[in-house]
């Protein structure tokens, strides 16, 4: 067998970088390994941090929102005035009316009503649906009723009572004009202790 002559030996150059075979570009998503923060650059004048925009859970509706909600709109075919800041929708059902008043907030029947009726209290019974808002009802013998919307509502004679709250009330009631408690058996005001 023939021998082979003997290699030369190359020169030694230094060693090549290694790098990796290349691969087509994909995105990855950042992990915590691979993500560095870097120091943030000094800089003379600072910067005003705006605080992120958030939510808050529940947010009060505002009246004029309210309003515009077809609880507000004008009833078609109903006699419609304002009497001490109620605004007061009529329509008859047969021997009733069917009654929608609106009362804005802040109104209080002994300030707004009672130069109206001439009475330390309203002598009128209320018996329908609160369809919207809150009111505080107090009795000359100082029995106290809320009603928070939806609710039924049964006010008999003899009472004073404002809105609770920033929002508008809306009460729907059926009465049979000065024989409303007679017919709906609402002559007196009682309470169980």
């Amino acid at each position: 067998m023939a021998k082979r002559p003997a290699a030369k030996k190359a020169a030694r150059r230094p060693a090549a970088r290694r790098t990796a075979p290349s691969r087509p570009a994909t995105k990855r998503p950042a992990t915590k390994r691979s993500v560095k923060k870097r120091p943030a650059a000094k800089t003379s004048a600072k910067k005003a941090v705006t605080p992120a925009r958030t939510r808050p859970k529940s947010r009060p509706r505002p009246a004029s929102a309210a309003r515009t909600s077809p609880l507000f709109a004008p009833l078609k075919g109903a006699e419609r005035r304002n009497i001490g800041h109620v605004q007061l929708e009529v329509g008859r059902a047969g021997k009733a009316r069917v009654k929608r008043m609106i009362y804005p907030p802040g109104f209080h029947w002994a300030k707004d009503m009672k130069p109206v009726t001439g009475t330390d209290l309203c002598m009128h019974a209320h018996v329908g649906f609160l369809a919207h808002g809150e009111i505080h009802i107090e009795y000359a013998d100082g029995c106290i009723v809320e009603f928070k919307a939806p609710q039924v509502v049964e006010i008999a004679p003899g009472h004073d009572g404002w809105v609770v709250g920033k929002e508008p009330v809306v009460l729907i009631e059926i009465d049979f004009e000065r024989d409303t408690a007679g017919v709906l058996g609402l002559i007196t005001h009682s309470h169980t202790k």
